[in-house]
């Protein structure tokens, strides 16, 4: 009989090590084409542009210029002060939009709440039909008066039908014993919400931050909307956006008047403002990262 045990708890243990081995190398090679991309982002925005015209896109630059990053960083007083706003506006959006979502999805899952459902499905119906663009755009610069004005950048993006009806779900994993245990002490809603329930959703948090974090980097629809071009200072998306699409004006110009522009880097100076995009996203999301999972990971079990 202890040999059999035996036997068994050793085949266990090699089908086991099998398992995890296969498991490893299916995860790099997924994790290794999700890096290639990006890899090839990068080592293009270091290639000149001639060499890309010839030999195409390259992981490693053929011929080694920074002429793209040099376009990029003309006006470094103008990229910083974009960096800036996009900063200020990421920051403030997600610290608003975090309080607002928990605050909703706390009150949505509360038992006691008699509107909960009405108000859910008004929430939901928001992600099924919308106005349209046209009473959208009469609404933030005809009512709200937000045309050239930050706030209509940063309204828009703090609450979410998707990252509300996400947060109820995790909300509801808490045992509503606790908050009644706490209005038995004497403490009310908003005490409850801000010592005890915020506390106990962090992945939670941490997880519609990093959507509401990266809306806000990534925003730069609702800028070329209500911001106009006398705006010194824009969100980083748009002035990237702006200065791509300036140096694609003045290649094809150039070619329609004949005067020779082949060194304007437009290929290379796509993939330089990309990186030059997406790198504070890339430095800030390890340090997420396993709140991101467990939020994830939590909310798909529990809702």
């Amino acid at each position: 009989m202890e040999n059999r045990e035996e036997s068994r708890s050793i085949r266990t243990d090699i089908s086991g090590i099998i398992v995890k081995f296969f498991g490893y190398v299916f995860i790099s090679f997924f994790a290794l084409c999700c890096l290639l991309p990006f890899l090839l982002v990068l080592g293009t925005s270091f290639t000149a542009e001639g060499t890309i015209k010839k030999y195409g896109f390259n992981l490693w630059p053929r011929d080694f210029s920074t002429f793209a990053y040099k376009i990029v960083f003309e006006n470094p007083d103008l990229i910083i002060g974009s960096y800036l706003v996009t900063m200020a506006i990421t920051v403030l959006g997600t610290a608003l939009g975090l309080f607002l979502v928990a605050m909703t999805g706390y009150a949505l899952q509360r038992p006691d709440f008699g509107y909960r459902n009405g108000i859910s499905f008004f929430i939901y119906f928001t992600t099924l039909f919308s106005g349209g663009l046209v009473p959208f755009y009469l609404l933030m610069t005809q009512y709200l008066t937000l045309k050239d004005n930050y706030l209509a950048v940063l309204l828009p993006g703090l609450l979410s039908p998707f990252l509300i009806i996400m947060m109820k779900s995790f909300v509801r994993s808490i045992p509503h014993a606790i908050t009644e245990s706490a209005k038995i002490d004497g403490a009310g809603d908003f005490t409850i919400f801000l010592r005890l329930i915020l506390p106990m959703t962090t992945p939670a948090l941490a997880t519609i931050g990093l959507f509401i974090a990266l809306g806000y980097w990534n925003e730069w629809y609702n800028s070329m909307l209500f911001l106009s071009a006398d705006m010194k200072y824009r969100p980083l998306q748009l002035f990237l956006y702006n200065v791509v699409t300036s140096a694609d004006f003045i290649r094809n110009s150039s070619a329609a008047s004949n005067v020779p522009l082949r060194d304007m880097p437009l290929e290379s100076m796509k993939m330089a403002t990309a990186v030059v995009a997406t790198g504070p996203v890339i430095l800030f999301y390890p340090f997420v990262q396993k709140y991101f999972i467990k939020g994830i990971t939590v909310g798909a079990v529990k809702g």
